[in-house]
C-alpha cells in the first residue's frame, strides 16, 4: 500500500460546479423510476449531479465487499445511462467505513475490485465515505498508520490513483461538520491531515457547523477552505428528516447566502427520505445555484426588501409550489384517477359485465345528501402546507401564527367568560384562530381529493398527523370559551390511543427534565427561576408560614378560626406528617415559596374532622404557592410530580378540598383539566372538593 506522502497528483483547475442530490440518507431507497424521474427535474432546473449514497443500501455500506448480482448490475446500467441521457453527472459512493481494516491490503483489494465493476457499469464518477463510523481504530491500523485521518487518507488517495485520478472524486470525512471537529475546525488535527495528505483533485464534503446546519456563513467556510486546502462541497442536511419520523420540511432552500457560491465546489442537497415531497427543495435549491453574484441569470428577480439582492427565499418557494400545483394536478399517475377510468375505458370485456353500463349518473332526490364534490386545490393551501412543515429551525408564519394565539388564549383565558375589558378581544381572537383551524382541514381535504396519488401517499401521514393536532387544539379553545366540553379532547380514565401520542418515544421524552425546552416555540421567558426538591422536615415552619399567609389573604376575609376546618390544614400546619415520597417545595431567589403535599391513604386525617373519604378518590392533595409566583409551570410540575407518586403508591384516585374565598387554586384546578368538582354528603357550605382518578 503507498502511503500518503505529499499530496501530489493532477490539481483540480475549476471545472464545473457540482450541484444537485445526495441520495444519502437513512431508510427505505428511492426506486429506479423515482431516480429516472429526479434526473429529468435535474436537467430541467439546471441542476447536473446525483450522488448515488443510500445508507440502507446493503451493497453500498453494510455489505460494501459484495459484488452486485447479474440482475442488479442490469438496473445500476440503466440508472447511469438514464442519468448520462439526461445531463447528469452520477456518483457512485461507496461507505466501509463500519468494518474495513485500512492496513489490510485484501480490503483495499476488495474495495478497489466493487469500484471497478461499478465502472463497467459507465460509472466515471466516485465517491468514499467515512461518516457516521467509529473513531477508534483496530490494533492493526495502529500499528501502520500514525492517526485514523491519515488511515483514510492512505486507502483514499490510494483508490483514487487506481481508478485512473477521476475528474470528479468525493471524500467524506468523518469530521464532516464544525460540530464534530476537536478543538476547532482550525486546530484539528483531524481535518489538517486530510488538507495537507489528501490528493488535490480530491473533493471534500462537508456539512457546515452542524450535521444539520441552521446557517452556513462566508466566514465558516473560508475557514474551513483553509484548513483543507480546497472549496469544500456542501452536503447539506437541511431538509433532510430521517432522524425523526414526524417531521417532513416543504420549506425553501435558506440561510445560505449567495456569497458562498463562489467559495465552494459544489452544493448537494440530502432532502426528505419520501421522494415527491422534495419537490420543493430540490426545486429552491436550483433557484439558489442560479443566483451568481457574478450575473448569472436568475429565475426570481429580487426586491430591495430581500437581505441577500440575489436571492429570496420567499419568491424562490412561490416559485416552487406554482410548480408543484401543476404536478399535484397531474392525473397521469400510476393509479390515478384519470388512469383507472382509462383502465374501465379499455376493458371492454369487464364494462360489458358492469349491470350500470348505460344508466344515467346518480342525482340525489329532494331532501338527500348531496353528492360529494372535492374543491381543486390551490396555491394558497401549498403555501399553508409548506408553512406547516417548514424548515428543521423554524416554522413557517401560519404556523407562527397559530402558535402565538393559542399561547394568548390559553394565558388569558379567564377573560372567555368573566365579562372583562379582554373577553370581546379573546372571542375575536378565538373565532380568528378556528378559521386557521379550518383552513387547515380544508387543505387537508383538496389533498387528499388531488389528482395526483403519488405525492399524496407520501405526504399523507404528516397531514393526518397535523389535522389530528389542529383539531385537538381547536377542541380545547371551544372549551375554554364554554363552547364544548373538554372530556372527549382531554385525557380520561380510559382515553383512546391518538390521546397519548408518540408511543414509547412520548413517553421517554416526557419523563426527561428538560422535555419541551428546545421546542421551536418557546414560551415567554420564565421571570424568575424556580427550583423544585422534595420536603424535609426542615421545610415545616416554611410551609406553616405560606399555609397561614395564604389564609389570611385579604383583608376582611373570615379568620381562619372561623371558618370550617379542612382535611388538609392539619397537613399545610405540620400537625400531620404526609406520605412518604409524597411532599415537594418549590423555592425562587428568596426561598421557599410553595409546597405540595399528599397522604396517599387520608381516611385516618378526615375521621379526626368527622369528614367521609371516598373510595373512588382515597388519597388527598395540597398545593399552595405565594402570589410573587406568577409562572403557573413550577405549580404545574409539583402536581405532576405528586400525582405520579401518589399513582405507584396503588391509590385509585386523588380529591382536595378547597375553600370558595381560594380562588386562586380553584382556578389553578379547574385548569389542569384532569380534577373535576364531586359532591360530598354533608360538606360545609364554601367547600369545594374537586377529584381525579388515575
Amino acid at each position: 500500500m503507498s502511503t500518503p506522502g505529499s499530496a501530489k497528483g493532477r490539481p483540480r483547475s475549476g471545472g464545473r460546479f457540482i450541484s444537485g442530490v445526495v441520495e444519502g440518507f437513512y431508510g427505505r431507497p428511492w426506486t429506479m423510476e423515482q431516480r429516472t424521474e429526479l434526473f429529468k427535474r435535474e436537467q430541467k432546473w439546471g441542476l447536473n449531479t446525483y450522488l448515488y449514497a443510500p445508507k440502507d443500501d446493503y451493497k453500498h455500506r453494510m455489505y460494501w465487499r459484495d459484488l452486485y448480482s447479474p440482475e442488479e448490475a442490469e438496473q445500476l446500467i440503466a440508472l447511469i445511462s438514464a442519468a448520462k441521457q439526461h445531463n447528469v453527472e452520477f456518483i457512485y459512493a461507496i461507505s466501509p467505513g463500519l468494518d474495513v481494516t485500512f492496513s489490510n491490503p485484501r480490503e483495499v483489494a476488495a474495495l478497489k475490485r466493487k469500484l471497478d465493476q461499478v465502472k463497467t457499469f459507465g460509472c466515471r464518477s466516485f465517491s468514499l465515505l467515512f461518516d457516521d463510523i467509529e473513531t477508534e481504530m483496530c490494533p492493526a491500523d495502529k500499528d501502520a498508520f500514525s492517526s485514523f485521518a491519515h488511515a483514510q487518507v492512505a486507502v483514499t488517495n490510494e483508490v483514487y490513483q487506481h481508478l485512473g485520478e477521476p475528474e470528479t472524486f468525493l471524500f467524506c470525512p468523518t469530521d464532516y461538520c464544525a460540530a464534530f471537529c476537536t478543538p476547532n475546525v482550525s486546530q484539528s488535527s483531524y481535518l489538517h491531515t486530510v488538507g495537507d495528505k489528501l490528493l488535490p483533485g480530491i473533493d471534500i464534503l462537508w456539512t457546515g457547523p452542524k450535521v444539520v446546519s441552521h446557517k452556513i456563513s462566508v466566514e465558516s467556510i473560508d475557514e474551513v477552505s483553509s484548513v483543507l486546502k480546497r472549496a469544500p462541497v456542501i452536503w447539506d442536511n437541511i431538509h433532510a428528516n430521517d432522524y425523526d419520523p414526524q417531521r417532513i420540511f416543504l420549506g425553501p432552500y435558506k440561510d445560505r447566502p449567495t456569497e458562498l457560491l463562489p467559495k465552494l465546489k459544489g452544493v448537494l442537497t440530502n432532502p426528505n427520505c419520501e421522494f415527491y415531497p422534495n419537490f420543493v427543495a430540490i426545486h429552491t435549491l436550483a433557484t439558489w445555484c442560479k443566483a451568481s453574484p457574478d450575473g448569472g441569470s436568475r429565475d426570481v428577480e429580487m426586491g430591495e426588501e430581500e437581505q441577500d439582492p440575489f436571492y429570496s427565499p420567499h419568491k424562490a418557494l412561490t416559485l416552487a409550489l406554482s410548480d408543484w400545483l401543476q404536478e399535484f394536478m397531474s392525473t397521469d399517475q400510476p393509479g390515478g384517477p384519470c388512469r383507472q377510468a382509462r383502465l374501465k375505458k379499455e376493458s371492454s370485456d369487464e364494462e360489458s359485465m358492469q349491470t350500470d353500463t348505460g344508466e344515467s349518473p346518480y342525482v340525489p332526490g329532494p331532501g338527500e345528501n348531496p353528492l360529494y364534490t372535492a374543491e381543486p386545490l390551490t396555491l394558497d393551501d401549498l403555501k399553508l402546507l409548506s408553512d406547516l412543515f417548514y424548515l428543521p429551525y423554524e416554522y413557517g408564519t401560519t404556523a407562527r401564527t397559530m402558535l402565538q394565539e393559542l399561547d394568548w388564549l390559553r394565558n388569558n383565558s379567564h377573560a372567555a367568560t368573566a365579562q372583562t375589558d379582554k373577553t370581546a378581544e379573546w372571542c375575536s381572537r378565538a373565532q380568528q384562530f378556528d378559521n386557521m383551524c379550518e383552513a387547515v382541514v380544508q387543505m387537508f381535504n383538496r389533498l387528499s381529493n388531488a389528482p395526483n396519488r403519488s405525492i399524496l401517499y407520501d405526504l399523507y401521514n404528516y397531514i393526518c398527523d397535523i389535522k389530528s393536532g389542529v383539531g385537538l387544539a381547536r377542541a380545547y379553545v371551544k372549551t375554554l370559551g364554554g363552547q364544548g366540553q373538554p372530556s372527549a379532547q382531554l385525557m380520561n380514565d380510559d382515553p383512546e390511543p391518538w390521546g397519548f401520542r408518540g408511543g414509547l418515544s412520548g413517553e421517554f421524552q416526557r419523563m426527561l427534565p428538560g422535555h419541551g425546552i428546545r421546542d421551536l416555540f418557546r414560551q415567554p421567558p420564565m421571570t424568575a427561576v424556580y427550583s423544585i426538591r422534595p420536603y424535609c422536615s426542615e421545610d415545616k415552619t416554611e410551609v406553616r408560614k405560606i399555609f397561614e399567609e395564604m389564609q389570611r389573604g385579604d383583608e376582611g376575609r373570615t379568620p381562619l378560626m372561623a371558618q370550617p376546618p379542612l382535611i388538609s390544614d392539619g397537613l399545610s400546619g405540620g400537625d400531620i406528617s404526609p406520605s412518604p415520597q409524597c411532599a415537594l417545595v418549590v423555592e425562587d431567589e428568596f426561598g421557599v415559596c410553595g409546597y405540595a403535599l399528599a397522604l396517599t391513604d387520608a381516611k385516618p386525617a378526615a375521621a379526626k374532622i368527622q369528614r367521609v373519604v371516598s373510595e373512588d378518590f382515597p388519597s388527598l392533595v395540597v398545593v399552595q404557592v405565594l402570589p410573587r409566583v406568577t409562572d403557573p409551570s413550577p405549580t404545574k410540575r409539583m402536581m405532576g410530580q405528586l400525582l405520579s407518586s401518589i399513582r405507584s403508591s396503588g391509590s385509585r384516585g386523588v380529591f382536595c378540598e378547597l375553600r370558595q374565598s381560594d380562588r386562586r387554586m380553584l382556578d389553578f384546578f379547574s385548569k389542569l383539566g384532569s380534577f373535576k368538582p364531586v359532591h360530598v354528603h354533608g360538606l360545609p357550605e364554601d367547600v369545594v372538593v374537586m377529584a381525579t382518578s388515575l
